[in-house]
C-alpha cells in the first residue's frame, strides 16, 4: 500500500483548506461585527461623568475633594483666583488634579500661600495654574491633570477625562 502525498497535491489541498477556513471566518467575523457595539476596536476607553460641585459654591483657592475615574484614585478640585490653563466655569478658573505624586504616588496636598501642590514624601512640587506642571523635585510628569466639563444652566461643574497617567496604573480606566 502506498498512501505517499506528494508534495505538490498536499500543498494544494492544505491551501484549499485554509482558503476555505479563512472565508468562513471571515464571514463569522463580519456577521458579528454588525451585531457589536462598533466601538469595540477603540484604542481609548470612554470615561465615566462624575459630579465635582457646583461653581458658585465653591470658594477661591479652597481645594473640594472627590474620586475620578474611580473610587481609588483621589482627586482636588480647585477655584483658582485667576484663569488657568483647562480651567472651566464662568471665568475658566476651575482645574482639578489628581492628588497622587506622579513620582511615587504621595498624596500631594495643596499650599495656599503659594498657590502650589506639594509633596511631602520627596517634597516635588506642581503649579495648578500651570497644568499641574511639576516646578521642582524628584517628580518627572506633572500631576494628571481631570479634564472638567462646566454646565452653565446648573452651574454644574463634572470630571469627564484624564490627561496623564495617574500614578501606579498602566492604564486610568481599570
Amino acid at each position: 500500500m502506498d498512501n505517499q502525498v506528494s508534495r505538490r497535491a498536499f500543498l494544494k489541498a492544505t491551501t484549499a483548506t485554509v482558503a476555505a477556513v479563512g472565508t468562513v471566518g471571515t464571514h463569522a467575523t463580519a456577521e458579528a461585527a454588525t451585531k457589536t457595539k462598533p466601538n469595540l476596536g477603540a484604542t481609548t476607553l470612554p470615561y465615566p461623568s462624575t459630579a465635582v460641585g457646583k461653581s458658585r459654591g465653591m470658594k477661591v483657592l479652597t481645594p473640594v475633594s472627590f474620586n475620578y475615574p474611580d473610587a481609588a484614585s483621589p482627586c482636588v478640585a480647585l477655584k483658582m483666583d485667576s484663569a488657568a490653563p483647562g480651567g472651566v466655569g464662568p471665568e475658566g478658573n476651575i482645574v482639578a488634579y489628581s492628588i497622587l505624586c506622579s513620582h511615587m504616588g504621595c498624596p500631594v496636598s495643596f499650599d495656599t500661600d503659594a498657590k502650589t501642590f506639594k509633596c511631602p514624601c520627596h517634597y516635588s512640587i506642581f503649579d495648578p495654574e500651570n497644568n499641574g506642571q511639576m516646578v521642582c523635585g524628584h517628580a518627572t510628569e506633572n500631576l494628571p491633570q481631570i479634564d472638567l466639563k462646566y454646565d452653565a444652566k446648573t452651574d454644574s461643574v463634572t470630571a469627564v477625562g484624564v490627561n496623564g497617567l495617574i500614578y501606579g496604573r498602566q492604564s486610568n480606566l481599570l
